[in-house]
C-alpha cells in the first residue's frame, strides 16, 4: 500500500514554499484521505449493527458506507502510478522486489498470523484451525486471515504485474485513453471469469482492480504532466463520477440490503465509479498540498499502512465491549455516538501505537518500513 514519496520536479516553487511543503508530498495527501475513506467505510459498516432497521440513521450509513467503498482501486492506482515513476526513472528489477516482499509480503504474512490469533482469542474460530493447512491454504491464498487483509494480496499481485505493464507507461497513453482501456479489459475479465475461469473469489485477485492498475500506470508515465491535466479535465471527470455513483449507489443499497441484483450491473457501476474516482483523489491530494491545507491528512498518509493494519482489531474489540444488543430499542444516538467513538480510536490509537512501535525500532518488524 505504501509507495515511494515523490514530489514532481516540475513543481518550481519559490524556496520558502519549497521548505513548508518539503516534509509532505501529493502521495502524503493522497494516502491521508484514503485511509480516512477506510476508517469510515469501516466504521460506518460496523456501526450499521447498532442502527434501528428502517431507521434515518441506518440509512444515513448505509450512504455513507457505499459512497466510501473506493479506497482499494485507489490505493492500488496509487502503487502503479508512483511505482511506474519509480521503475521508469531506475529500472532495477532486484531491488524492486526485495522491497516488495520486505514491505508487502512480510506484513501479509505477519498480520495474517496476528489477526488469526487475535480472532481464535476473541472466540471467533476454534484455536485447532490454525493446524490445518487446507484452512491456511485459504487465508493466505484469498487474504481471509481478516476481513482487510486481501487488499495485501492483491497489492502483491500487482507488484509483479506493473512491470509487465511498463511498455504502456513508456508510450505515454494518455490518461483519458488509459482510463477508458482499464475499463474495457476489466469488463472482459468479467465475462472471462464468468465464462471459462470461475474463480472461487475474484475480488481478492489483481483481476478484479486491473482498471485502476491500468490507469495507475499510465499515470506514472505521466506523473509530471498530471497537474495540468487534472485542471483541464477535472470538470468532465467529475462529471463522470458522479454519473458513475448515481447509478451505481441505488444498487449499492439494494445490495447492502440483502436485496438481488444483476452481478453484472454491480460489477461494471462499480468500476465505473471507483476508477475515475482515484484521479478524483489524486487531484483533491495535489489541491490540499498545494494550498498547504489540512496537513493533518498528509500526515495521517504517512501512516497510512500502520492504520489499516491495527483499525479492524480496535473496531472488533470495541464491538464486543458495547455489542449492538445492548441499545436495542434505544433511539438513533447512540449509533452515531458509537459511529464517532469507532472514527476516532481508529485514527487515534494505531498513529499513538504506531509511533511507539517507530520509537522501539521495531517498525521493520512490524510493517516492513
Amino acid at each position: 500500500m505504501s509507495a515511494p514519496t515523490l514530489i514532481p520536479p516540475e513543481q518550481a516553487a519559490e524556496p520558502a514554499e519549497q521548505g513548508r511543503r518539503a516534509a509532505l508530498t501529493p502521495v502524503d495527501y493522497f494516502r491521508g484521505l484514503a485511509i480516512l475513506e477506510v476508517v469510515l467505510h469501516h466504521s460506518s459498516g460496523a456501526a450499521r449493527r447498532y442502527a434501528e432497521d428502517g431507521s434515518s440513521v441506518l440509512l444515513f450509513f448505509n450512504i455513507l458506507n457505499r459512497v466510501l467503498h473506493f479506497a482499494v482501486p485507489g490505493f492500488l492506482f496509487l502503487s502503479a502510478a508512483v511505482l511506474t515513476r519509480s521503475l521508469l526513472a531506475r529500472p532495477d528489477y532486484g531491488r524492486y522486489f526485495w522491497r516488495r516482499i520486505v514491505r508487502g509480503a512480510w506484513p501479509y504474512l505477519l498480520w495474517t498470523l496476528l489477526y488469526l490469533v487475535w480472532s481464535a482469542w476473541l472466540g471467533d474460530r476454534p484455536w485447532d484451525d490454525l493446524l490445518k493447512p487446507d484452512k491456511w491454504q485459504l487465508w493466505l491464498g484469498y487474504g481471509k486471515g481478516n476481513y482487510h487483509l486481501y487488499f495485501l494480496l492483491v497489492a502483491l499481485e500487482s507488484y509483479v504485474l506493473l512491470p509487465l505493464l511498463l511498455p504502456l507507461s513508456r508510450a505515454r497513453i494518455r490518461i483519458s485513453a488509459a482510463l477508458a482501456l482499464g475499463l474495457a479489459v476489466q469488463i472482459g475479465i468479467y465475462w472471462a471469469n464468468k465464462t471459462w475461469w470461475q474463480l472461487s473469489y475474484p475480488a481478492s485477485t489483481v483481476l478484479w482492480y486491473l482498471a485502476p492498475v491500468v490507469l495507475g500506470a499510465a499515470v506514472g508515465g505521466r506523473w509530471s504532466e498530471f497537474q495540468d491535466w487534472w485542471r483541464r479535465r477535472r470538470s468532465k471527470v467529475l462529471l463522470l463520477t458522479a454519473a458513475a455513483l448515481a447509478l451505481h449507489l441505488p444498487m449499492a443499497l439494494d445490495f447492502l440490503d440483502g436485496m438481488q441484483v444483476s452481478p453484472w450491473l454491480y460489477s461494471a457501476s462499480t468500476w465505473a465509479y471507483t476508477t475515475p474516482m482515484a484521479l478524483v483523489v489524486l487531484g483533491a491530494g495535489y489541491s490540499l498540498w498545494r494550498r498547504g491545507w489540512a496537513r493533518w491528512v498528509g500526515l495521517l498518509g504517512g501512516l497510512s499502512l500502520q492504520i489499516y493494519l491495527i483499525h479492524p482489531a480496535l473496531l472488533e474489540g470495541l464491538e464486543r465491549l458495547s455489542p449492538p444488543e445492548r441499545m436495542e430499542g434505544l433511539d438513533g444516538a447512540p449509533a452515531l455516538l458509537m459511529f464517532l467513538l469507532m472514527v476516532a480510536l481508529s485514527l487515534v490509537l494505531p498513529v499513538v501505537l504506531s509511533r511507539l512501535i517507530a520509537r522501539l525500532r521495531l517498525s521493520g518488524v512490524f510493517f516492513g518500513r
